[in-house]
């Protein structure tokens, strides 16, 4: 094998840069690799490169394992790179929630589309122009960028079409639906369970589901999940749209709730269709507090974080994440098949060229071979539609710092647009753009305009913490509910839920 580098950016990421890692040194042809880990945040860094080098040291591979600050000193050279980055952090991540609240607008994730969303993507597109102009000077001729940061389709599109990189979106998404669809069926492998996946990030749709020889209907599914006892009750949106549809979504009740117009304009509805079990169900802003509460619990648990990477690769269960089975086949030619995201250009014949896609495909050392000529049912096609105008408009803005673009782009978001008048996104986008201005360089001349109207405000708004909001919980009291949760499954009385 021809030892080549793979570079990590944002690997600060401690325990997804962990998982793709070992996944990667699963690989028997990779032991001589160079694995160059990159983040802004030198103390995040200096964290995971301990836990990485453990695990090779540990396992005795000569797979070389750098960390630096220094961006491109990384890129050097890398025949992959992951991005893994979360740009603005918590403190941003925070304020994609606060201030739609403020206006009543209520995400329980916020990364993809809505509000919270499309400015995360106006501030990881700034970012990721760097990342291609890096990746394009020092990085190998025609290297492979694997995009795992969310607002998926908007970072991948960007990357492709202005960046001018070879990007490929990977998102476990459709993995995890597939796992819980044979669940429902009561399969407990998945992999007896047949599927065929395509639409958008985040939207989309299964759809055929094959198992013990037979194609899995929408009654049939319908009465799957409907007598489950878990997913009956954690899955009321996907059920709801699985009725009406046809077809199951591949993404969580909390994720597909804010992506839809229905489920979540009408604050005294918003508990009928969610579960509150688990933050993915649906929470107010459930996935801030669960970053949050993982990002204090790593902070205080690391010597034992470290002493875990101590464990032989030969017992660690390589995952389904797709990064390390598209390297493999890259390099190997042994053939991989996965749902992945990259331009149509007419792989979904009723969706637009050049938006971004989610879809069947093989690679091998060809690369990413896409299947051709799908076409989504009209209703799944339509919400995939709304989607994509949304984030075409974003993409244009966060290119060119175009504030009226911004805006629009935010007023036809589907959920945002159910909720606030013309006049109110027009406040909430400015109110977004003065709070998050540190990581928004290509709306700098247009901030301080921003913030003169904000002293005057339009329309009026108010604290709310959404209809339901859960407190942050200390590391003790998660060490306590872990505990717990061990012991009831221990029993028997848990169920392992995928989301």
């Amino acid at each position: 094998m021809t030892d080549f580098k793979i570079c990590i950016i944002g690997a600060g990421s401690v325990g997804f840069t962990k998982k793709l890692v070992s996944d990667i040194l699963k690989v028997p042809e990779f032991e001589n690799i160079e694995i160059a880990l990159t983040d802004i945040s030198e103390h995040n860094l200096d964290m995971v490169a301990q836990i990485i080098r453990r695990i090779v040291d540990v396992n005795g591979l000569k797979t070389t394992v750098t960390a630096t600050t220094d961006r491109r000193e990384a890129l050097t050279g890398a025949r992959y790179i992951m991005n893994c980055v979360r740009i603005g952090g918590l403190e941003a991540f925070a304020d994609d929630i606060r201030i739609p609240l403020k206006y009543g607008v209520d995400q329980c994730v916020g990364d993809t589309i809505c509000a919270g969303g499309i400015m995360y993507g106006q501030r990881g597109i700034s970012a990721m122009m760097e990342f291609c102009k890096d990746i394009r000077d020092v990085a190998e001729t025609d290297a492979l960028l694997l995009n795992y940061a969310n607002p998926m389709a908007m970072m991948t599109w960007a990357a492709i079409d202005c960046g001018k990189v070879n990007t490929v979106g990977l998102c476990h998404g459709v993995q995890n639906g597939h796992r819980q669809i044979a669940r429902a069926l009561g399969e407990k492998d998945h992999s007896k369970v047949d599927i065929i996946c395509s639409g958008i990030n985040h939207q989309t749709w299964y759809l055929d589901i094959r198992y013990q020889g037979r194609q899995i209907g929408r009654d049939e599914l319908v009465e799957a999940f409907e007598r489950h006892p878990v997913f009956s009750k954690q899955e009321k949106v996907r059920i709801d749209v699985l009725k009406r549809f046809g077809y199951y979504s591949t993404e969580s009740n909390g994720h597909l709730s804010e992506y839809l117009p229905w489920y979540r304009k009408r604050p005294e509805a918003i508990n009928d269709w969610i579960d509150l079990s688990e933050w993915i169900h649906g929470e107010t802003g459930g996935y801030l507090r669960y970053c949050t509460e993982n990002r204090n619990w790593f902070e205080e648990d690391f010597p034992k974080f470290l002493d875990d990477a101590g464990v032989p690769l030969a017992d660690y269960e390589r995952t389904d994440e797709h990064a390390s089975h598209i390297l493999e086949a890259m390099e190997t030619g042994r053939v991989y098949r996965g749902h992945f995201n990259v331009r149509n250009g007419g792989v979904i014949k009723n969706l637009p060229d050049d938006c971004i896609i989610e879809s069947p495909g093989f690679v091998d050392r060809f690369g990413i071979n896409m299947v051709e000529g799908y076409e989504l049912p009209q209703a799944c096609a339509a919400t995939c539609m709304a989607s994509v105008n949304v984030q075409r408009m974003s993409v244009q803005a966060a290119m060119t710092g175009d504030v009226e673009l911004l805006k629009q782009a935010v007023l036809h978001d589907p959920l945002v647009g159910a909720i606030c008048t013309p006049d109110e996104v027009w406040q909430m986008v400015d109110e977004m753009l003065v709070a998050q201005a540190d990581w928004l360089p290509q709306y700098a001349d247009a901030i301080p305009a921003a913030r003169e109207r904000l002293k005057n405000p339009t329309v009026k708004t108010r604290e709310w913490s959404g209809a339901a909001r859960q407190t942050v919980r200390s590391v003790e009291e998660l060490r306590e509910n872990r505990a717990q949760k061990a012991k009831s499954e221990g029993h028997g009385l848990g169920t392992k839920v995928m989301s």
